[in-house]
């Protein structure tokens, strides 16, 4: 019976949902769990990235027919374990320019895929935030340094703010302690709206997030801003 490994770093509540597409997916293709197909678990629901790389060599350990890996920390912790087992992506980042595949036509070595492009509507969504408030001068962008993709967020955010006439202040969370002081820095800096990067980790605490900024006097759109309802 062929064994498919599934990787993800998607927080626990989200990962039902998403391991439901997958099992559906797989049934429409004839593939049922149990019946004609075994799936081996791994995930880390605390967006504790180190972790990942010992749960992708555990997968290859257990030698699986196909690995399965989303969002990116995942698929690049899979390409890393592996060069000759197939590896499946479902990403929100450009899978060219975060290293795993060559091109989108031809991936090249073991890895294929589909991207969502979640991270390029970054500047998208900061336009929609000034259109709520608009008279924002200040934007505070919430990144986690331990996300491969955070360079190039943070990238697409500069590019954004500076078309249009906005301050960016980035400001850096990779664990739950950075949190308060994060947020007391918005306020010392008179920020006047908050974007939080597509991140698993911030999506996984973001009612920790939530909490610090309704116990504090922080600006009404900083309030108001919201968390990505899908992180990369």
């Amino acid at each position: 019976m062929p064994v498919v490994g599934y990787l993800s770093s998607f927080p626990a509540d989200i990962n039902p949902k998403f391991t439901q597409a997958f099992l559906q997916g797989l049934n429409d293709a004839g593939f049922f769990e149990g019946r004609n197909l075994t799936i081996e678990y791994r995930w880390d629901e605390e967006g504790r990235y180190d972790r990942l790389p010992m749960m992708a060599a555990d997968l290859v350990g257990q030698r699986v027919d196909v690995l399965f890996a989303s969002p990116i920390p995942a698929a690049l912790a899979a390409k890393a374990a592996t060069t000759t087992i197939p590896i499946v992506f479902a990403v929100g980042s450009d899978p060219v320019e975060t290293g795993l595949v060559l091109s989108l036509n031809r991936p090249g070595g073991n890895l294929t895929g589909a991207t969502f492009l979640s991270v390029e509507l970054g500047a998208k969504r900061l336009e929609l935030l000034r259109d709520l408030v608009p008279k924002i001068a200040s934007i505070g962008l919430l990144v986690n340094p331990n996300n491969p993709n955070t360079a190039v967020q943070t990238k697409e955010m500069q590019a954004a703010t500076t078309a249009l006439g906005l301050q960016l202040h980035v400001l850096r969370a990779a664990s739950q302690s950075d949190f308060d002081n994060a947020f007391v820095t918005l306020v010392r800096q008179r920020t006047d709206a908050l974007v939080v990067s597509a991140d698993p980790f911030f999506l996984s605490h973001r009612d920790q997030l939530v909490a610090p900024l309704r116990a504090t006097q922080c600006p009404p759109s900083i309030m108001r801003a919201s968390l990505p309802r899908r992180a990369v």
